[in-house]
Parts: structure tokens; sequence; C-alpha cells
């Protein structure tokens, strides 16, 4: 319920950027999360991640889980006949798919709702608040497998954006954890990632 509830802010983000479109930007934003799963190992699924009580799969059943939910609003659905435990890039595939064909189809993207007064559309709450799941849930997959990955300057950028947006909004509807203190020297994903409630040292023990 929280989770909802912080989708129903999404009025009060930040506007897209210009010349880019929310299917545009979920497209490029899913690839780099495609390629991250897809190099994820059979025995990495399970290991822990920096999200305090969920494993590598939970965070991708999260990320699966919330975008089929979102679209249910609107009357629309996406399919999910792949078991996450079975096949995890099978299963984020088809999810993925399903969304982008309701971004691509300017019908459906265009549908709108009222967000605490004030009208939205599924395209704007998915580029600006479930493109945000991807850059920093991308890094968590990543940390639970052992792997270091570099975010994009212009995805940190757009990330902190939102952040910024949100406000305390974001940790009072239990969205994240609580920010995590780093370094006025650290880097500028570092910087984003405490924002965000991890920890840019985390790795598995």
């Amino acid at each position: 319920m929280r989770r909802r509830l912080l989708v129903d802010l999404v009025s009060v983000a930040p506007p897209r950027l210009a010349g880019v479109t929310a299917a545009d930007r979920y497209r490029r934003l899913a690839g780099v999360f495609d390629t991250m799963v897809e190099a994820i190992g059979p025995g990495d699924w399970d290991k822990p991640s920096p999200c305090e009580g969920w494993s590598a799969r939970d965070v991708l059943s999260h990320v699966l889980d919330s975008e089929a939910d979102v679209v249910t609003r609107f009357g629309l659905s996406i399919e999910r006949s792949v078991d996450l435990t079975d096949d995890p890039v099978a299963a984020w595939r088809e999810v993925r798919d399903g969304m982008q064909s309701v971004l691509d189809d300017p019908a459906t993207a265009a549908l709108e709702y009222e967000s605490f007064g004030s009208p939205t559309t599924i395209a704007d709450t998915i580029e600006r608040f479930f493109c945000f799941d991807l850059i920093v849930h991308r890094w968590d997959i990543a940390r639970a497998a052992g792997k270091d990955i570099a975010i994009l300057t212009e995805d940190v950028d757009a990330a902190r954006a939102f952040l910024d947006s949100m406000g305390q909004m974001f940790y009072d509807y239990g969205a994240s954890a609580p920010a995590v203190a780093v370094s006025d020297e650290a880097s500028p994903q570092d910087k984003l990632l405490g924002r965000a409630g991890r920890d840019p040292q985390w790795s598995v023990s």
C-alpha cells in the first residue's frame, strides 16, 4: 500500500527530458537492466542484496510486481506466465516486453488519472518513478552477485532530480531505508546511492 501511495505522488516529480519519450527512456534503461539480469549466475539469485532482508531474486520480484501492478489501475494487465523461480531472465523479459507495449501505444501511454488533485499519465508514472527503480535496483542486483557497475552520469542526475522532487516523502512512504551518510568527497554515484538508502561500499559477506 505504501508503494502505491508513493506512485500517486509522481505528479510532484520533475518533468521529463525534452525530446525523450517515456517509451524511449524505459527502453534504454530496461536494456541496461536486462544486460545485468542476464549476467547473473544461477547461484547468485538467492544471495543477499543491499536491500535488507531481500535476495537478488527478491529485488527482481519487486521490480516485476511493481510494474505489473501499476498498469492495473488503468484496467490493463501484463502477462506473467513465467515463474521467477524457474527462469528469472525470462520472467523479467516477459514483464519488460509487456510494459514496453503499454508505453509504445500512444493510446495506453496517455491514459490519465488524478494524483493528489493533479492529472498525470501512465507514461509519466513509469518514466519518473519506475525508471528510477531500474537505475537503483540494477545496482542492487549487481552487488548481490559481487559485481561493480557504473551508473551513467545522465541517470545519476535524473535519479537525483527525482529524489529532490520527492524530498522526505520518499522515506516517509516507505520507498527506501533511511539515507546513508557518505563523505563530501564521494562520487556523484555514491552520493546518489546513499540518498537512496544504500551503503555504496556494501558487499556480500
